[in-house]
């Protein structure tokens, strides 16, 4: 299991990357977190709507209102152009962040 302290600092990273996919709401968004991750990581719903908030007031996600196949009324979220382009810088920053930590880790395996 994934700790909520090692997964903290890239909640906005995993949603951003399913919001490329398509539009989702956020039960859908927090079942697919916890799919994904082969039920290592679930997030918690004040996680994700804080998340969803953060992205939307800085303009990297859109909300509005539709209705789910289930017929209910779902509030959606999507990626704007700024997300998109965000979401590019943030992947590149990942592969470099990864790529480091990975050549600190190999040096100390035993």
């Amino acid at each position: 299991m994934i700790s909520a302290d090692a997964i903290r600092g890239y909640i906005d990273l995993i949603v951003l990357t399913l919001l490329h996919d398509r539009p989702s709401y956020a039960y859908e968004l927090a079942k697919t977190i916890t799919e994904v991750s082969a039920g290592e990581y679930t997030i918690k719903q004040t996680t994700l709507y804080s998340a969803l908030k953060r992205l939307e007031a800085a303009g990297l996600a859109s909300s509005y209102a539709d209705t789910s196949a289930s017929g209910k009324p779902r509030t959606y979220y999507r990626l704007t152009d700024g997300g998109a382009a965000h979401l590019a810088d943030k992947l590149a920053e990942w592969e470099d962040t990864k790529t480091l930590i990975d050549r600190f880790a190999q040096g100390h395996r035993h």
